[in-house]
C-alpha cells in the first residue's frame, strides 16, 4: 500500500525538507484558491472588457468549474496508482500554462476554454493536497496539517478579492491570471521536496475517466441551456444521469472504484457529503451575487467592493482554528448546525439590503457569512477525513473535493439562470436569498450525523490509535 513507504519518507525527511515540502503543498493550494477568489470579483470587467452579457461572463467561473469535476475523481484515481507526488506536479504545471492561455485569451470561448484546462490542473492539487501532507508530516500531526491548510485557504479566499481589486483598478483583467506564472513556479521548485510516494500500480481506468467526463459536462451543460431551451436541459440532464449510472454500476465490481462508493456506505461519512454541498451551493450563490450587488446595484468603486468581500474569508480564517478546536470537545453536527444558520442569516440579511446600505451594515452581514461558514466547514472536513484509513486519503480528498465544487458549480449555475430571467439587480438579491435557504438546509442535514458517531475522540486517543484504525468523529 502507498502509506507505508509514504511513512518511512516522513521519519527520514529532515525538519528543513518537510517544511520546504508543507510550503509547496500550501502554496500550490493558495494558488488555486487565490484565483478563483479574484476571477469572481473581476466578472463584471471581464463582461465590459469582451462585450459579454454577465450570464455569459458567469461561464468564466461554471468553465472552472467544469474543468474541476471532470478531473477530480481521475486524479485521485491517478495519485494512488502513480504516486501523489508526480500528479500534484503534472497538475500545477497544467495549471500554470493554462494560466498563460487565459492571459492571453482574446475572446471569450478562448478564455472559458483556457479556465476549464486550468480547472483540470487545480483538481490535482484539490483533490491530492491533503493526502500529499500526510506524506509529508508525522501521523500525530496530521490534524495540525488540516488546520494548517484550512488557514490557507482561507487566507487565499480573503486576499483574493482586494488583490483582484487592486489589480483591476491599475491595469487589466488578463493581469489576474499572470500572476499566477511565479508563483507556480515556485511551488515547482519547492515539490522537489516531496516524498516519492511509489501508488499502488493499479491499472488506469481510461473507460470510467470517459463517463465520469462525460457525465460532468453533459450535467453542466444541462443546467446552462435549460433556461432557454427545457426539452433540451432535460435530454442532456438525463444523458448525464445514465453515464453517471454506468459509471456507478462498473466500480461496484472493481477493486480500485474511480468513485469511491465504498466510503459513502458509512452514514457519517454520507450525511457530511451532502451537507458539503448543499452549504458550498449556498456559498457559491453569494460570492457570484455580492460583486454585482456591490458594484451595479450600490455603484460601488472596485477597491472597496473588493476589500469589504474580504471581510467573508477573513472572518472564515478566525473562526476556522477556533471551530477546530472545539470539534475535540463537542458534537461536529451540532457545530455545523450553528455554522449553517450563521451563513443562512448573513446571506438573508443581505439579500434585504438596499443601495441606502453603508460599509457597516454589509460588512456585518459578510462577516456572519464568514463566521457561519468557518463554523461549519472546518469539522465538517475534519468529520470526512478522519472517517478513513491513511491509505484512503486520496479517495476521502476527491470525494471531498468533488462535494465541494459540485455544490460551488451548481451555485454558479443557478446565478447564471437567475440573470437570465431576472433583472441583474433583482437576479444578485435572489441568489442571495435562495443562498440563505440552501445554507438553512446545509446546518440541518448536519443534525442527522447525530444518531450516527460518538463523541469526537480526543487529540491524546486519535494518536494512540494504530494504523489505519482512525475512526469517525462526530
Amino acid at each position: 500500500m502507498t502509506a507505508e513507504p509514504a511513512e518511512a519518507d516522513v521519519r527520514k525527511s529532515t525538519p528543513e525538507r518537510m517544511a520546504i515540502a508543507v510550503a509547496s503543498v500550501l502554496a500550490a493550494m493558495t494558488l488555486v484558491v487565490l484565483d478563483a477568489a479574484m476571477t469572481n470579483v473581476a466578472l463584471p470587467a471581464i463582461s465590459q472588457s469582451l462585450g459579454v452579457t454577465p450570464a455569459e461572463a458567469v461561464r468564466v467561473v461554471n468553465g472552472y468549474q467544469l474543468g474541476l469535476l471532470v478531473a477530480l475523481l481521475p486524479s485521485a484515481a491517478l495519485g494512488g496508482s502513480v504516486g501523489f507526488r508526480r500528479v500534484f506536479v503534472a497538475g500545477t504545471v497544467l495549471f500554470i500554462t493554462a494560466s498563460l492561455l487565459c492571459a492571453l485569451a482574446p475572446t471569450l470561448t478562448w478564455l472559458v476554454l483556457a479556465r476549464v484546462v486550468q480547472g483540470m490542473g487545480g483538481a490535482a492539487i484539490m483533490a491530492l493536497g491533503i493526502a500529499t501532507l500526510r506524506t509529508v508530516v508525522p501521523r500525530h500531526r496530521l490534524g495540525a496539517a488540516i488546520g494548517w491548510n484550512a488557514l490557507v485557504v482561507a487566507l487565499a479566499s480573503a486576499a483574493g478579492p482586494a488583490v483582484g481589486a487592486l489589480i483591476l483598478s491599475t491595469t487589466t483583467w488578463p493581469w489576474l491570471f499572470a500572476i499566477n506564472l511565479p508563483v507556480g513556479a515556485v511551488v515547482l521548485v519547492c515539490a522537489r521536496a516531496l516524498p516519492a510516494s511509489v501508488g499502488t500500480g493499479s491499472p488506469v481506468d481510461r473507460r470510467g475517466f470517459a463517463l465520469n467526463a462525460g457525465a460532468f459536462a453533459l450535467l453542466v451543460l444541462a443546467a446552462e441551456s435549460g433556461t432557454e431551451n427545457p426539452l433540451l436541459g432535460i435530454a442532456l440532464g438525463l444523458m448525464a444521469t445514465a453515464l453517471a449510472v454506468l459509471l456507478i454500476h462498473r466500480d461496484l465490481r472493481r477493486e480500485s472504484p474511480l468513485v469511491p462508493m465504498d466510503l459513502l456506505r458509512a452514514p457519517s461519512m454520507r450525511v457530511s457529503v451532502i451537507a458539503s454541498v448543499l452549504c458550498f451551493a449556498g456559498q457559491s450563490a453569494g460570492l457570484v451575487a455580492l460583486p454585482f450587488l456591490l458594484l451595479h446595484a450600490f455603484h460601488w468603486a472596485p477597491l472597496a467592493a473588493g476589500l469589504c468581500l474580504s471581510i467573508w474569508p477573513l472572518t472564515v480564517a478566525l473562526a476556522g482554528p477556533l471551530a477546530g478546536k472545539l470539534a475535540d470537545r463537542v458534537s461536529t453536527a451540532g457545530l455545523c448546525a450553528v455554522g449553517g444558520m450563521l451563513l443562512a442569516a448573513g446571506l438573508g440579511a443581505a439579500a434585504t439590503l438596499d443601495s441606502s446600505a453603508g460599509l457597516v451594515t454589509v460588512a456585518a452581514c459578510l462577516g456572519a457569512c464568514g463566521v457561519g461558514f468557518g463554523m461549519f466547514n472546518v469539522p465538517n472536513n475534519r468529520n470526512m477525513f478522519l472517517s478513513v484509513p491513511p491509505q484512503r486519503s486520496g479517495a476521502a480528498g476527491g470525494l471531498q473535493s468533488l462535494a465541494r465544487l459540485s455544490g460551488q458549480t451548481f451555485g454558479a449555475l443557478l446565478m447564471s439562470a437567475l440573470f437570465k430571467l431576472a433583472d441583474l439587480d433583482d437576479a444578485a438579491s435572489m441568489g442571495l436569498a435562495l443562498g440563505a435557504v440552501f445554507a438553512l438546509a446545509a446546518g440541518a442535514t448536519s443534525l442527522l450525523r447525530r444518531q450516527f458517531i460518538p463523541a469526537a475522540p480526543s487529540a491524546q486517543e486519535t494518536r494512540s490509535r494504530p494504523p489505519g484504525s482512525d475512526g469517525s468523529s462526530g
